[in-house]
């Protein structure tokens, strides 16, 4: 592929006024002025975040409203160990724990059948993208899954539903997308969503070399949902797939206001880093279960600080993209969603169910479930009903 330069294994490579103006200026920088420079980026801020509205037809508006006012969790802020992005670490540091913990895996999971390892590829942008993987070797090989996991989380986080997967005769890789888990950037920040499709493209092309003839599936949950839609929608890339699991998939956002697409892209620019503190909800309620709020919340790996300006803008970008283009989805897919998703919106996934040109596709809507569904306490038996979707296509 054009955007992958190097592949490494098991290393971390080296990472690499005008005259006549002075009144004007000075009121310009007056703290009065810059006080109120500050207030209105944070404005154009909080327009752009937190208006997004998910795409809801009226007449499934009540039936969904009434789905979400029916499943509130609410999770104490005084157990979930709280982290503010800046403490997160730096890319090197995170790559460093992600290592740690695939070696630690790796040797808890020497009597399970299951051969952990690693890669770190350099993409041509000059990032360094970290993989793992999650090998059977105790049972036939029947086919190879694709991970790719939502915002703000990382591929580590599936090693259950992985292991479940390689007990089926599956080999699973998972990638960490720039600014997420043990890859580079800074945490949390998405310059662009399209860098994320081009590593999962190279990364999907590295999994096919080496598994030649057998049938390669991919998981996407959320944003990562998102990313593997946008992937798919090249036609090089559907034809090598056989198919394709979306959990909650981030398909139907967009701003409440048509202004804020113009606003959106100029703050952005301007400010591409800045962190919004009333983006986010601490401890958003992402599963019913919550010991696996706590676990999601505790991670390190997990960036749980304010949602930056471009990564927003990013997400509403590809989503915009993907309402606009649902009818060319031609791969096979199975989407499942919690009817009770305060983050990504179940009557989105519907309409990609309805619009999609796939002549094999499956939706399954649960009644009450949250965004994590994969962490839900229905957990096993979602991973089953996922698993039974794969083995029927191999």
């Amino acid at each position: 592929m054009a955007n992958e330069a190097i592949i490494l294994k098991g290393k971390d490579p080296s990472l690499i006024l005008t005259s006549g103006a002075t009144g004007r200026i000075s009121a310009l920088f007056s703290l009065q002025a810059l006080r109120s420079l500050v207030m209105f980026l944070n404005g154009v801020v909080l327009l752009i975040l937190l208006p997004f509205r998910v795409l809801v037809s009226p007449a499934a508006k009540d039936e969904h409203d009434g789905h979400r006012k029916g499943a509130v969790v609410r999770v104490p802020a005084t157990i979930v160990a709280w982290k503010s992005s800046s403490n997160s670490g730096s890319a090197s540091s995170r790559r460093t724990m992600a290592i740690k913990r695939v070696l630690e895996e790796e040797k808890e999971d020497e009597s399970s059948g299951t051969v952990r390892d690693y890669w770190l590829f350099r993409t041509r942008r000059g990032d360094t993208i970290f993989t793992q993987s999650w090998i059977p070797v105790s049972v036939k090989i029947r086919g190879v899954v694709l991970l790719m996991h939502g915002l703000n989380e990382h591929s580590g986080r599936y090693g259950e539903f992985a292991k479940q997967l390689n007990a089926n005769g599956y080999k699973v890789y998972g990638m960490d997308w720039v600014g997420h888990g043990g890859s580079d950037g800074l945490h949390g920040y998405v310059h662009s969503l399209d860098d994320a499709v081009s590593d999962m493209k190279a990364f999907l092309e590295k999994i096919l070399t080496e598994n030649p003839g057998l049938p390669c599936f991919c998981f996407g949950h959320s944003t990562g949902a998102a990313i593997t839609l946008k992937a798919l929608l090249d036609p090089k890339i559907e034809a090598r797939v056989a198919g394709v699991v979306l959990t909650s998939p981030a398909v139907g956002v967009e701003p409440s206001h048509p202004i804020l697409l113009v606003v959106a892209p100029i703050a952005s620019a301007l400010v591409p880093t800045y962190q919004c503190n009333s983006a986010y909800k601490k401890g958003l309620p992402v599963s019913r279960d919550p010991e696996a709020v706590i676990a999601k919340y505790s991670d390190p790996l997990v960036c749980t600080g304010p949602l930056r300006v471009r990564t927003g803008y990013e997400i509403l970008r590809i989503t915009t993209y993907l309402q606009q283009n649902l009818s060319k989805v031609k791969v096979p897919f199975f989407v499942l969603h919690g009817t009770a998703d305060s983050v990504t919106d179940p009557a989105a996934s519907q309409r990609l169910y309805e619009e999609a040109a796939s002549s094999d596709k499956s939706i399954k809507l649960y009644e009450g479930f949250l965004h994590d569904l994969l962490f839900e306490p229905e957990k096993d038996a979602i991973m089953q009903e996922i698993i039974q979707w794969l083995n029927s296509r191999v």
